[in-house]
Formats: structure tokens, sequence, C-alpha cells
């Protein structure tokens, strides 16, 4: 056993897979309606997840990053020589890398963990700027190269953001210190290369694909993990989906049903399967449909609220998606509070050409190990074990 181990060992570094374990944290949400604040903020700066995908909705006098208000799934990467650490979000639904600098005097920088370019004897730096939209708003700072250590992965002269504003001063609660995003080059600020496509394109990984394991436990359990897929958090085999789209992790929806009745996405619709957004977001008039026939009843504060003793009596939400149906039970969709329960549905208002657009955000993927297949462009999905 001790020889088979051994092998088992060596065979998964020569494999070129680490895990990288995701941490559930306190949501920012979370912490200002702790703090008393959640309403008030909600009402002076309205809330649109959908500015983090079409960036030309937003307007330039309101906080940036607003859509990360209820991200609890952090994990811990290292930049620079020596190492200087960071907790970031490993985010299916941006692309580029970026963390607070010593160089931004924002609020939101004042207690969080800052990168020093002069302590770091490998970094480089560029005269370039960058400019990040996540939400209504945005973060501004300057472009340099170091060494990224992402598990056991060491990504040299990787490109990423240094901030020197992050306004905001809500974003002092935010839960995490800078972005990791994990979708394609295309929607890349300032062009900066993707930490995937660097580790892809350096032979870091034994396979172009990396997994997501997001667990409901408080404790953790959760990971991502790059070049490889971990079997034994799912069950069945993986049903492979193609995107639709080779910018974020885009994919076709056939339809969302509850007891056989369509309730929304009628003739198909498009979705993001996005680790960067808890809630399970779509188009208002179908999370309101979506929420009568679960029977929510919207609250003066805008969320959706249940009796929390009838969550064992609520129907299945179905989605099917290339001709498979994958249920989300009460217990997936429904958060239960201190003192009553909410879903986990969010409307977000965005105008497109192709019509509805959902965001599958971790309320989904809680239910199904996902795995990112960049080498032939589609989604993996199966229920989690």
């Amino acid at each position: 056993m001790k020889w088979l181990l051994l092998l088992g060992l060596v065979a998964l570094s020569q494999c070129r897979v680490t895990k990288v374990p995701l941490k559930k944290v306190k949501s920012m949400r979370q912490n200002l309606k702790e703090h008393g604040l959640l309403e008030k903020y909600l009402e002076k700066h309205p809330y649109n997840l959908g500015t983090k995908y079409f960036p030309d909705l937003a307007t330039h006098m309101l906080p940036p990053l607003q859509n990360y208000m209820d991200l609890e799934y952090m994990g811990t990467i290292y930049i620079g020589t020596p190492q200087q650490q960071f907790t970031v979000l490993f985010d299916t639904g941006s692309s580029n890398l970026w963390v607070p600098s010593v160089y931004c005097s924002s609020e939101a920088c004042s207690n969080h963990n800052l990168f020093n370019p002069q302590q770091s004897s490998t970094f480089q730096a560029t005269s370039q700027s960058v400019s990040i939209t996540y939400g209504t708003g945005s973060m501004t700072g300057i472009l340099g190269y170091d060494t990224v250590q992402v598990g056991n992965i060491q990504v040299t002269n990787q490109i990423f953001g240094l901030s020197e504003t992050e306004p905001g001063s809500f974003l002092y609660y935010a839960p995490f210190d800078g972005i990791l995003g994990l979708a394609y080059p295309s929607i890349s600020s300032s062009g900066a290369t993707p930490v995937f496509d660097n580790m892809m394109s350096e032979g870091l990984v034994s396979q172009d694909l990396f997994s997501v394991f997001l667990s409901s436990d408080e404790q953790g359990g959760s990971f991502v993990m790059f070049g490889g897929v971990d079997t034994s958090y799912y069950s069945g085999s993986l049903n492979w989906v193609p995107l639709s789209s080779e910018s974020y992790w885009q994919i076709t929806v056939d339809s969302i049903t509850v007891n056989g009745q369509s309730v929304a996405c009628s003739g198909g619709c498009q979705a993001i399967v996005d680790t960067g957004t808890s809630m399970l977001a779509g188009p208002p008039n179908g999370i309101a449909n979506l929420q009568y026939y679960i029977g929510a009843s919207q609250a003066s504060n805008g969320e959706y609220v249940i009796n929390c003793n009838a969550i064992n009596s609520l129907p299945n939400v179905v989605f099917t998606i290339n001709g498979i149906g994958f249920p989300l039970p009460p217990s997936a969709y429904i958060i239960q509070g201190q003192s009553y329960c909410t879903t986990g549905f969010q409307g977000i208002n965005i105008p497109t050409q192709s019509g509805e657009l959902w965001i599958l955000g971790d309320v989904f993927i809680r239910q199904y190990y996902s795995v990112f297949d960049r080498a032939n462009n589609q989604v993996g999905l199966a229920p989690v074990a």
C-alpha cells in the first residue's frame, strides 16, 4: 500500500495537475447586512449584475465590483520573489488577474493585502494601464509581469494588474484581495494573457482544462483543479456541452421547467457558467415567473422570501441543457437565514440580440461538478457525489 501511494504521488506530479483548495467565506452582502448597511447601500446603488458581462450598461458614478457582493469561495495564490500572498476569487466570468497594490489609496485597499513590486526581484514594470469593469464601475491600475504560483504550478512572466484605484468605500467589506479570471482571452482587458492560457502554452498542465467543485459545507472541501478531473467528486458520467461563444463559458439552455411546465427560456436561451456569481440569475420576467411557480414573494428590500417550513414541499427547477435535465432541488436554491428564507434566484437586465441570458452561478455549480475544457471548447457537467 505504501508503494502504491508513492507511485500515485509520482504519477500525479508527472501529470502536472494541481488542486487549489477554496475556502467558503462570509460574503460582502452578509458583511453589509451585519453592519446594518445593506439596505442603504442597495437603495443608493441599484444593483445590476448584468454590467459584469456588458460593461456599457455601467455608469461611472457607481462603485465597482457590485456583482461580487455574494461571492463566497476564495483561494490563495502567491506573486513575486519572495512570494507575496493574496486571497483571490477564481472567476470563470472574467479573464484578468489583478491584485491591490501599494499604489492604491482607495479605502478598499486599506484592509487588504497589497502587492509591493519593489520587494520582488522578478517584477517587470510596464507603462501600460488597465481598467477592468465588474458590475457598475471599474478598477484602474497598471500592468506588470511577475512569477505567479497557483497551487504547485509556477507561471513565470505572468502579466497582471496592480490596482491604483478601487473607488467605493463598500469594497472595504469585500472578502477577497483580487481576482483571477479564468475565461477566454477575447474578453481580457488590455489584451492581458490570462493565467490559464500561460499554463497551457508553457505545458504546465497535463490537460488543457480545469475543473471546479463547490461544497455546500461551511467548513470547506471546495477546490479548483488545474489540468485534471477528480472523478470521485461526481456520480455517473460527465455530460459535455459545446460552447456557443468562446468568450465567457457560454452555453445554450434548451428549457427551464417546474413540474414539467415551461416557466422561462421558452425556445432556448443562452447561459454563462460563472463561478464568480453566487446567485442563479436571469431576465427579470423569467425570474419573476420562476419565483411565482415556487411560491416566493418579493419583500420591500427587493429580496424574494419564502416560508422556511415549505422547503420540503417545493418543486425541483429543471434546466435542460443539450438534451439532458439538470434539476435544482429546493435545498440548492433556498437560502436559509436567521429569521426568514430567501431564494437564490436574481433578476438581471441585459438587453442582448441573442435573447435571454442566464447566469449559472454557484447555486447551480454546487450541484454539478463542472469541467471547463479549453482544448475542445466545452463544459462538462455531472451531479456531485
